[in-house]
Protein backbone atom coordinates (compact mmCIF):
# COMPACT_ATOMS: atom_id res chain seq x y z
CA UNK A 1 0.00 0.00 0.00
CA UNK A 2 1.35 3.53 -0.89
CA UNK A 3 0.54 6.79 1.27
CA UNK A 4 0.24 10.06 -0.94
CA UNK A 5 -0.97 13.36 0.91
CA UNK A 6 -3.57 11.84 3.11
CA UNK A 7 -4.54 8.98 1.04
CA UNK A 8 -3.96 5.88 -0.13
CA UNK A 9 -4.10 3.38 -3.14
CA UNK A 10 -3.18 -0.17 -4.11
CA UNK A 11 -4.10 -2.54 -6.90
CA UNK A 12 -4.21 -6.37 -6.58
CA UNK A 13 -4.28 -8.39 -9.45
CA UNK A 14 -3.61 -7.99 -13.40
CA UNK A 15 -4.59 -3.95 -13.12
CA UNK A 16 -1.35 -3.75 -11.06
CA UNK A 17 1.36 -4.64 -13.19
CA UNK A 18 1.05 -8.45 -11.74
CA UNK A 19 0.66 -8.78 -16.14
CA UNK A 20 2.28 -8.06 -19.22
CA UNK A 21 -0.57 -5.72 -20.18
CA UNK A 22 0.18 -2.28 -20.45
CA UNK A 23 -1.28 0.10 -17.98
CA UNK A 24 -4.17 2.45 -19.04
CA UNK A 25 -1.88 6.15 -20.44
CA UNK A 26 -5.02 7.80 -19.24
CA UNK A 27 -3.33 10.74 -16.58
CA UNK A 28 -5.77 12.73 -14.55
CA UNK A 29 -4.77 15.68 -13.15
CA UNK A 30 -6.60 16.61 -9.00
CA UNK A 31 -7.27 19.85 -9.39
CA UNK A 32 -7.45 21.73 -6.18
CA UNK A 33 -10.35 21.28 -3.11
CA UNK A 34 -13.70 22.98 -4.65
CA UNK A 35 -16.69 23.90 -1.94
CA UNK A 36 -18.49 21.25 -5.17
CA UNK A 37 -17.82 18.53 -2.50
CA UNK A 38 -20.40 19.74 -0.44
CA UNK A 39 -23.44 20.48 -2.97
CA UNK A 40 -26.05 18.30 -3.24
CA UNK A 41 -25.58 14.82 -5.58
CA UNK A 42 -27.56 15.38 -9.24
CA UNK A 43 -28.92 11.32 -8.16
CA UNK A 44 -29.70 12.22 -4.66
CA UNK A 45 -29.00 8.99 -2.72
CA UNK A 46 -30.34 6.22 -5.42
CA UNK A 47 -27.61 3.94 -5.92
CA UNK A 48 -29.36 2.41 -8.64
CA UNK A 49 -29.04 5.38 -10.45
CA UNK A 50 -25.43 3.70 -11.10
CA UNK A 51 -26.16 0.50 -13.11
CA UNK A 52 -25.89 2.11 -16.40
CA UNK A 53 -21.77 3.64 -15.73
CA UNK A 54 -23.35 7.05 -15.34
CA UNK A 55 -24.13 8.28 -11.89
CA UNK A 56 -23.60 11.11 -8.72
CA UNK A 57 -24.15 9.90 -5.29
CA UNK A 58 -24.45 11.09 -2.01
CA UNK A 59 -22.83 8.36 0.38
CA UNK A 60 -22.97 8.04 3.74
CA UNK A 61 -22.83 4.40 4.54
CA UNK A 62 -21.09 1.60 3.08
CA UNK A 63 -22.61 0.22 -0.14
CA UNK A 64 -22.00 -1.88 -3.78
CA UNK A 65 -22.49 -0.38 -7.04
CA UNK A 66 -22.70 -3.05 -10.15
CA UNK A 67 -21.98 -1.92 -13.56
CA UNK A 68 -20.96 -2.91 -16.80
CA UNK A 69 -17.32 -1.65 -16.76
CA UNK A 70 -14.53 -1.76 -19.75
CA UNK A 71 -13.42 -5.15 -19.10
CA UNK A 72 -16.79 -6.56 -17.95
CA UNK A 73 -19.19 -6.95 -14.97
CA UNK A 74 -17.55 -4.12 -12.35
CA UNK A 75 -18.36 -3.92 -8.54
CA UNK A 76 -17.40 -0.63 -7.04
CA UNK A 77 -17.67 -1.04 -2.83
CA UNK A 78 -17.34 1.84 -0.65
CA UNK A 79 -16.42 -0.26 2.11
CA UNK A 80 -15.79 3.13 4.47
CA UNK A 81 -17.33 6.51 4.50
CA UNK A 82 -16.69 8.88 7.56
CA UNK A 83 -15.72 12.70 8.23
CA UNK A 84 -13.25 13.70 5.30
CA UNK A 85 -12.77 10.05 4.58
CA UNK A 86 -13.33 7.83 1.92
CA UNK A 87 -12.59 3.99 1.07
CA UNK A 88 -13.40 2.16 -1.97
CA UNK A 89 -12.59 -1.13 -3.92
CA UNK A 90 -13.35 -1.88 -7.51
CA UNK A 91 -13.10 -5.38 -9.11
CA UNK A 92 -13.71 -5.70 -12.67
CA UNK A 93 -12.53 -8.29 -15.32
CA UNK A 94 -9.52 -6.21 -15.27
CA UNK A 95 -8.42 -6.93 -11.51
CA UNK A 96 -8.94 -5.05 -8.72
CA UNK A 97 -7.86 -1.84 -7.09
CA UNK A 98 -8.40 -0.05 -3.68
CA UNK A 99 -8.05 3.55 -2.79
CA UNK A 100 -9.16 5.88 0.19
CA UNK A 101 -8.65 9.23 0.51
CA UNK A 102 -7.93 10.93 4.23
CA UNK A 103 -8.36 14.43 5.27
CA UNK A 104 -10.50 17.72 4.35
CA UNK A 105 -10.88 18.26 0.95
CA UNK A 106 -9.39 15.00 -0.51
CA UNK A 107 -10.54 12.55 -2.52
CA UNK A 108 -9.65 10.02 -5.47
CA UNK A 109 -9.91 9.17 -9.04
CA UNK A 110 -9.58 5.72 -10.80
CA UNK A 111 -9.88 5.20 -14.65
CA UNK A 112 -11.18 1.88 -15.75
CA UNK A 113 -10.08 0.83 -19.25
CA UNK A 114 -9.46 -2.51 -21.28
CA UNK A 115 -6.11 -2.72 -20.10
CA UNK A 116 -6.38 -2.37 -16.86
CA UNK A 117 -6.66 0.68 -14.61
CA UNK A 118 -5.40 3.76 -12.68
CA UNK A 119 -5.82 5.49 -9.63
CA UNK A 120 -5.20 8.86 -8.23
CA UNK A 121 -5.88 10.46 -5.40
CA UNK A 122 -5.59 13.90 -3.77
CA UNK A 123 -6.99 17.35 -3.68
CA UNK A 124 -10.64 16.53 -3.89
CA UNK A 125 -11.87 16.44 -7.56
CA UNK A 126 -13.28 19.68 -8.45
CA UNK A 127 -15.62 19.03 -12.02
CA UNK A 128 -17.96 15.88 -12.86
CA UNK A 129 -15.95 13.44 -14.75
CA UNK A 130 -15.43 13.05 -18.31
CA UNK A 131 -14.91 9.62 -19.73
CA UNK A 132 -12.64 8.90 -22.76
CA UNK A 133 -13.96 6.51 -25.36
CA UNK A 134 -13.88 3.06 -24.17
CA UNK A 135 -13.39 4.12 -20.06
CA UNK A 136 -15.44 4.36 -16.91
CA UNK A 137 -14.08 7.03 -14.40
CA UNK A 138 -15.30 6.93 -10.94
CA UNK A 139 -14.58 9.28 -8.64
CA UNK A 140 -15.14 10.25 -4.66
CA UNK A 141 -15.11 13.41 -2.90
CA UNK A 142 -14.57 13.16 1.00
CA UNK A 143 -17.13 15.68 3.09
CA UNK A 144 -16.60 16.88 6.42
CA UNK A 145 -20.46 15.57 7.67
CA UNK A 146 -19.58 12.35 6.66
CA UNK A 147 -21.36 12.24 3.53
CA UNK A 148 -18.70 11.46 0.26
CA UNK A 149 -20.01 12.28 -3.27
CA UNK A 150 -19.48 9.59 -5.39
CA UNK A 151 -19.65 10.08 -9.21
CA UNK A 152 -19.46 7.86 -12.35
CA UNK A 153 -19.12 8.75 -16.16
CA UNK A 154 -18.70 6.09 -18.94
CA UNK A 155 -18.74 6.73 -22.93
Amino acid sequence: MVAVAGCSAGNDGAASGGSSRPRPRTSVAMPPPSSDAARPAADGHDVSACADADCEVAVSQPLTVRFKGPGGPTTLSVTEVGPDKAEFTVKGGNGRSRAGANGEGSGCVIVLSSNGSSTSCGGAPGARPTAEPGTVVIQIATGQDGTAILQIASR
